[in-house]
């Protein structure tokens, strides 16, 4: 079964929408990919994401450019979490859609991670699913334990190599 589903409005888009393929996959968390869209294919998409939760999926990412429709018509046409990935797109360089995302009618609301942060999204996506699922959630524990290391030793180069100048 797969867990997370993520929805893009174009291939366009999948470059950085497989910055959050690279977390699940890192996380182990199964997943699924489509690409539809809002508005030129919006019957697929309601009809995916209700075949996504009909068979058990858990959380959706959608990324979207531009007006960014995809992430509130996929909130709109179920019950589970979804977090909207605004791309960076068109004159506007990603703020419309980061406005269009985060700025959801109440009722249907949508998390939003910042402009083309498709790995926050997964990251995010994979901490909701550890309140039932301790395993993965010892996983994020030695995800940032690792980033922690990761910065001290950077700043112990850091620190030998200044220290080295003077």
């Amino acid at each position: 079964m797969n867990e997370i589903g993520v929805i893009m409005g174009s291939d366009s888009d999948y470059q950085v929408m497989e910055e959050a393929l690279e977390v699940l996959r890192q996380f182990e968390v199964p997943f699924e990919v489509i690409i539809s869209s809002a508005q030129r294919t919006l019957k697929r998409t309601v009809d995916w994401v209700k075949k996504f939760e009909a068979q058990g999926g858990k959380l959706i990412i959608a990324g979207a450019g531009l007006a960014a429709h995809l992430p509130g018509v996929v909130a709109a046409a179920t019950n589970l979490p979804v977090i909207g990935v605004p791309l960076s797109s068109g004159a506007m360089e990603g703020i419309d859609a980061l406005y269009s995302i985060v700025q959801m009618p109440a009722g249907i609301p949508v998390a939003t991670v910042g402009i083309g942060a498709a790995r926050n999204a997964a990251l995010l996506a994979v901490q909701i699913l550890t309140i039932q699922d301790s395993a993965l959630r010892l996983k994020v524990k030695d995800y940032r334990t690792h980033m922690l290391e990761d910065i001290e030793a950077k700043d112990e180069a850091l620190q030998r190599q200044l220290s080295e100048v003077h």
